[in-house]
């Protein structure tokens, strides 16, 4: 996989038609798996965790709102300190691209804001086999992926969701949309590697926001940040405690 600190690439733009919403039991799921999250390995060490996107053409309609939700997450992450993250993306004819990795957040708004939305096919295991080379590099808390299509062979997809799990590298996957060959490629990839799956529509963009940045609170700073995430009122990091104390 190849890097591009710069990122440099023209902003996008666009719309995006309705899709299927997550139930409150996929919701539940995805909360409850959050919890098998490490936090920064030891005492002063900054957690890590890759955020990757599809960036083909599919879903160039709602690229700003997801760049958007995503800022939200890189700015917690930002205020509680203690949280690395590596943008990755995947677009046009096979081109795949990881950004350094960052904690500043401006850093990250601006990678997010270069890149555009191309035509090509999904790269679903290049993201997968990348994060395992991270981790045995230096410890990765989390993977998150955000798609909407999978045009790959689900059972190579499948071999190399398990050699992540076994390097205790959880998967979260969230689908834009309701295709089937999606969904259940990313069920997969998220029970094999201890990771979880959801599914959500642009009315529930409010839900994945806090979502995403109960994960990021939690990947950096453990309870102790979800704890003070959560005395702010934000719905994410309450359900998330709530759960965790039970």
């Amino acid at each position: 996989m190849s890097n591009d600190p710069n990122g440099n690439a023209p902003r996008p733009s666009g719309g995006r038609t309705p899709v299927a919403p997550s139930t409150h039991s996929e919701i539940d799921a995805f909360l409850t798996k959050v919890k098998s999250l490490a936090a920064a390995s030891e005492p002063g060490q900054r957690g890590r965790l890759i955020f990757a996107l599809d960036a083909t053409m599919s879903r160039q309609p709602l690229w700003d709102t997801a760049c958007q939700l995503q800022a939200d997450m890189f700015r917690e992450a930002a205020a509680i300190g203690g949280l690395n993250i590596q943008l990755v993306y995947y677009r046009g004819l096979g081109e795949c691209r990881a950004s350094q990795w960052v904690a500043g957040t401006e850093r990250l708004a601006h990678l997010m804001e270069q890149i555009d939305c191309r035509g090509g096919h999904t790269q679903i295991g290049k993201i997968i086999a990348h994060a395992q080379r991270e981790t045995q590099r230096h410890k990765v808390q989390a993977l998150v992926f955000v798609g909407d299509a999978m045009e790959e062979k689900l059972d190579d997809l499948c071999h190399a969701a398990g050699a992540l799990g076994l390097l205790g590298v959880p998967a979260f996957m969230f689908q834009e949309g309701n295709d089937p060959i999606a969904e259940r490629a990313f069920r997969e990839i998220a029970r094999l590697t201890g990771g979880a799956y959801c599914r959500f529509d642009p009315g529930a963009a409010h839900q994945l926001r806090e979502l995403l940045r109960a994960v990021a609170a939690y990947a950096a700073g453990g309870m102790r940040a979800l704890a003070d995430l959560s005395a702010r009122h934000q719905l994410g990091a309450i359900k998330l405690l709530d759960q965790m104390r039970s």
